[in-house]
């Protein structure tokens, strides 16, 4: 193994470091060629932007709560099968609290 009859002196060293810190910081000064969408800055919404999608959303709950308001005013009857299953739901209750609690013979 041969060693070089020179050394590099230390200004040649810290010369040739200075240029490649100058070259990485000019490499990651420019934005990188493809960067998935959720490593992306930012951009700040204007705000007639963030006032339209507001305002968008302040109308979407509106009219969600005028549909709620609505479907409980309805008068448009239930089906017969819905209001029978609700009848023997509640005179099952009934039933039940009439009687001394037990469960011998709920088996």
């Amino acid at each position: 193994m041969s060693t070089p009859d020179e050394e590099p002196g230390i200004e040649d060293v810290l010369a040739r470091a200075r240029e490649a810190s100058m070259e990485l910081a000019a490499v990651l000064d420019e934005p990188p060629l493809w960067e998935p969408i959720w490593k992306r800055p930012r951009k700040p919404k204007t705000d007639g932007e963030r006032k339209a999608e507001l305002r968008k959303q302040r109308r979407r709950l509106q009219d969600a709560g005028r549909r709620r308001f609505f479907a409980g005013q309805s008068r448009r009857p239930r089906s017969r099968q819905n209001r029978i299953g609700n009848a023997a739901a509640r005179r099952d209750a009934r039933a039940l609290s009439r009687v001394p609690h037990s469960n011998a013979w709920l088996w």
